[in-house]
């Protein structure tokens, strides 16, 4: 027998309180009491996002939302502006292709983060630009943006700001209202802390009144359609029941806690994940705009990252997230966030030097172990 570990950036570890919940017999969703589910939902999740506009809740993974907001902010002819930093800013390019929306690239090589005054002189270069799409936290290379610095440079355009906060929402701070975010796009099973199958988007007036004019085709996404029902503390078509009473209990679980707990808790695990990585010799893949929710490590020369990945999940059973595309075998990635906790992390870097150590990779066993201890003291 095995005892599994999960710290993968997605799906993380659910807590006991929540998976109780999602055990109950289901409830029907056209009844009084799943419209106190949708209201204490709603209410929470605007504290999680601090803001005041409405959170429209989908059934759907992240990436629905995602195709959501670009279907209902364009119409066609319309011009976006994407910052490409990883798979997931990619995503979002993908995405303006297959609606027909022509897109300034703004590619960043993988593991740095964009500067937000590249995308002020793109918007000054194409004055027709109508939004901004940029993540929060990328997950594919963990970096973080500069979100509040690009939200300032946008209140000067009428450009709407789109943030990928998937990985980021709960994770690391994020202020949609006070740093002026028009759309923020999040997925359940980050740092809320449930199965994957919810998406979310808070979307400002600004962004509204781009929604207002959008002609592009749109049915199950369509955020009107979304914002009726919820004002009448509904769906417009089934939600994912067992999934929103799921959502209910993580969200008191952070509010019991605080967000700004959370953060600092977060914070204070990777940065000893970090300390751990180096010393054992090992590169971070993004030194210089990490993030605090997942960290992304090279895998050292001679070594198959493939391998790792597996040795560490079947053998081990610790579960960590390898690289993606380009970065495919030369990047494992090791998630913060959520019901993650230090005793998880100790496990998963000893399991991490077992295994590197059985692939012949040369370095001071113990090491990783007893500088992540002391970084967490």
């Amino acid at each position: 027998m095995i005892k599994n570990y999960l710290l993968t950036p997605g799906p993380t570890p659910i807590p006991p309180r929540v998976l109780e919940t999602m055990a109950r017999p289901i409830i029907h969703h056209r009844t009084p009491e799943f419209q106190k589910v949708i209201q204490e939902v709603e209410e929470d999740l605007k504290y999680v996002y601090q803001t005041k506009n409405e959170v429209l809740i989908f059934a759907a993974s992240g990436t629905g939302a995602m195709e959501g907001a670009i279907a209902n902010i364009f119409s066609p002819g319309d011009k976006a502006l994407v910052v490409r930093g990883g798979k997931f800013g990619e995503r979002f390019g993908d995405i303006c292709k297959a609606y027909g929306i022509e897109f300034t690239a703004l590619d960043v090589e993988w593991g740095k983060a964009v500067d937000p005054k590249n995308i002020e002189e793109a918007l000054k270069k194409n004055k027709k630009i109508k939004a901004v799409f940029t993540t929060l936290c990328e997950t594919s290379t963990g970096v973080s943006t500069d979100v509040e610095a690009i939200a300032k440079i946008m209140k000067n355009y009428e450009a709407v700001l789109v943030v990928d906060a998937i990985s980021g929402l709960a994770a690391i701070p994020i202020k949609t209202d006070e740093w002026g975010i028009d759309v923020v796009i999040s997925g359940s099973q980050k740092g809320l802390m449930i199965p994957p199958g919810l998406a979310f988007v808070s979307v400002s007036p600004k962004a509204w009144q781009a929604i207002e004019k959008s002609t592009l085709p749109k049915y199950y996404f369509d955020f009107k359609a979304y914002k009726k029902a919820l004002g009448k503390t509904d769906t417009p078509f089934t939600p994912a029941v067992n999934l929103m009473i799921a959502l209910r209990e993580a969200l008191k679980i952070i509010k019991e806690e605080g967000l700004e707990v959370i953060f600092e808790k977060h914070k204070k695990m990777a940065a000893a994940v970090r300390n751990a990585v180096k010393s054992m010799g090992l590169e971070l893949f993004a030194p210089d705009a990490y993030s605090d929710g997942v960290t992304a490590v090279r895998v050292p020369q001679g070594i198959d990252g493939e391998k790792l990945v597996k040795t560490m999940r079947d053998k081990y059973g610790v579960g960590i997230a390898g690289g993606q595309d380009e970065m495919k075998g030369k990047m494992f990635r090791i998630a913060t966030m959520g019901y993650i906790t230090p005793p998880d992390l100790i496990v998963c870097i000893a399991t991490l030097e077992t295994a590197l150590s059985e692939m012949g990779y040369k370095f001071q066993l113990g090491s990783g172990v007893k500088a992540l201890v002391e970084a967490l003291k």
